[in-house]
């Protein structure tokens, strides 16, 4: 059987950075070559970067991706690699004449194969999503092609991420199409439990096209979304021969012993209605070789360290490609900003990391020795600006009582982080966690001030889980943990008033979440989660504290993404909405 070497190459691209992602894309071919790679492959839109949601209606972004495709495709027969076939994601339009409901210059999510300077061949996703965070049917018009290119006299069918996850489409047309290999391309963002999905699929695609199957993700991330690697590659059988690691950049290189092309390329309409169209690049096999690369499976992390790396790259990604050096947050001495400064020393550096005590009357001595504690097991830099002074003014120009007293504390700590962020260049933190974003726990220009919330997309009792297990890992690395034992072990409290503590005003969290994961991830209603076993009057008051704070989460910082429903763009319900989940 003819021999083929192959390199996946799972990267973090920037959106709108052609030229960063194309010298990525050389410097990584370059790498490819010296390994021996026979056919090289990026993922989808690693050209762009992704998603590039409205960006690629802009005929002017269009316009530059293909010129700098072009660019690319010359620029690696220069660096002496133009006899490497490569594959690369961009975007680019079709020829569909302009219609009604069809998006403006019929952008298409588009891969090319690029050979001695030229782009061989291009083709269009099949598939397209439009669930959760993707938009695809608003950006883009789908192919409708088959595309095989034969490599070394193997026939490599193409194609680009949903046209796996979707049903038919080019699987069972690489089976009909006759090819020893179907390679995939994908931009499929992080979420907890996912790769055990993706293997899924993979599994059962490669037994539909009854050939070896080749994932390739991306890595890093892109404002919400965090791309975990994983790149896969199993057999005609579905079983795994090569996996690549979790989170990070760089090269899976395999070696594959593949059937050989039929004499007579595929031609005609295949499966589903998809037109093959075949370019062949190398029609011959390679003399017999050594195996160099026979693959294998790094090994996975566990959930909470695979959720707390997940937390780190989403964090790092927007704070280096958003142009900025360092962060800024609040510091109470509470779990959440202890998690969020430790989740923030991880992505940038303990050096960039600026943590800021702001006691008011009603905080407690332990919260602000807590805080100080935090700052010295981490090295973050550390100061304490007393809000009293401005407390008392304000008291005395506006006389509040009761609620609008207390926000006003969280309202003045916030003035103070946005204040010397203008004053020092630093980014703030929100470090609201997904319990109280559900629940409207929080208190608007106050504490959800900031240009990204790390944690808000995780849930009370996983903030305490993930801290745990950060000091775990700390100790097994014969490092310092860096999260205070008083912060993991005192009850929860935003300390607006004397004695407060966040029980007063929700269920506990062990219960309250379980109802919010039921509700807000598992779309459950009132009924089923009563018949799941908890109280209907605490379900109704749940679900009626959810429904009343859309108006808040609007307003809320973009975060990491960790779950099948992150508010935002995965959860878009209306904030003007008298529908209630009652009895």
């Amino acid at each position: 059987m003819p021999q083929l070497r192959l390199a996946l190459y799972q990267i973090d691209s920037t959106v709108g950075d052609l030229s960063g992602n194309a010298e990525s894309i050389v410097r990584w071919t370059r790498h490819a070559a010296e390994q021996g790679a026979h056919l090289v492959a990026f993922p989808e839109m690693a050209l762009t970067g992704f998603p590039l949601e409205d960006l690629a209606l802009r005929s002017s972004f269009v316009d530059a991706t293909r010129a700098a495709l072009a660019g690319l495709a010359e620029r690696l027969v220069s660096e002496g690699c133009g006899e490497l076939p490569v594959v690369v994601g961009y975007v680019d339009r079709g020829e569909a004449r302009p219609r009604y409901g069809q998006p403006a210059g019929a952008p298409q999510n588009v891969a090319a194969v690029l050979h001695r300077g030229d782009v061989v061949l291009r083709f269009a996703k099949h598939r397209l999503q439009n669930y959760g965070v993707f938009d695809e049917v608003r950006y883009f018009v789908p192919g409708n092609t088959l595309p095989v290119v034969r490599v070394h006299g193997v026939d490599v069918a193409l194609a680009i991420c949903e046209d796996l996850w979707q049903e038919g489409g080019r699987a069972p047309a690489a089976r009909a199409a006759g090819a020893g290999l179907l390679l995939s391309i994908n931009g499929s963002p992080y979420e907890l439990s996912k790769h055990d999905d993706r293997l899924d699929v993979v599994r059962k695609r490669a037994q539909e096209a009854g050939c070896t199957l080749a994932y390739l993700t991306m890595t890093g991330g892109q404002d919400e979304l965090v791309f975990d690697g994983d790149s896969i590659v199993v057999s005609a059988q579905g079983e795994v021969i090569s996996r690549a690691r979790q989170f990070e950049e760089g090269c899976m290189l395999v070696d594959l012993e593949l059937p050989a092309a039929a004499e007579e390329p595929p031609s005609g309409v295949v499966a589903d209605g998809l037109v093959v169209e075949h370019r062949t690049i190398s029609a011959e096999p390679l003399p017999p070789y050594e195996v160099q690369a026979p693959g294998g499976q790094a090994a996975r992390l566990e959930d909470e360290e695979e959720i707390y790396t997940a937390l780190v790259v989403g964090l790092r990604a927007y704070v280096a490609k958003n142009g900025f050096r360092s962060v800024l947050t609040g510091l109470s001495g509470g779990i959440d900003s202890a998690l969020v400064a430790a989740i923030a020393c991880d992505a940038v550096g303990a050096a960039n990391v600026h943590g800021v005590a702001m006691p008011s009357r009603y905080s407690s001595e332990h919260s602000v020795a807590d805080a100080a504690e935090l700052a010295r097991l981490t090295g973050l830099n550390f100061r304490t600006v007393p809000i009293v002074p401005m407390f008392d003014a304000s008291m005395g120009a506006l006389g509040l009582t009761g609620l609008a007293e207390e926000n006003l504390q969280s309202r003045l700590r916030g003035m103070v982080l946005m204040t010397l962020s203008n004053q020092e260049g630093h980014i703030v933190l929100a470090p609201g966690n997904k319990s109280e974003l559900a629940v409207g726990y929080s208190t608007l220009y106050g504490d959800s001030v900031g240009a990204y919330a790390p944690i808000k997309d995780v849930y009370k009792t996983s903030v305490f889980a993930l801290a745990r297990w950060r000091n775990r890992a700390a100790l097994e690395r014969g490092q310092t943990p860096p999260i205070p034992h008083n912060s993991l072990s005192k009850p929860p409290s935003a300390e607006l008033r004397p004695g407060q503590v966040d029980t007063d005003s929700l269920p506990d969290y062990a219960v309250l979440d379980q109802i919010l994961s039921l509700y807000i991830d598992g779309e459950q209603g009132r009924e089923a989660i009563v018949a799941a076993g908890y109280d209907a009057e605490l379900v109704t008051w749940v679900l009626r504290m959810v429904d009343t704070a859309e108006y808040k989460r609007r307003q809320y910082p973009p975060g990491t993404k960790i779950s099948p429903k992150v508010f935002g763009k995965d959860r878009r319900l209306p904030i003007t909405n008298r529908w209630r989940e009652s009895a």
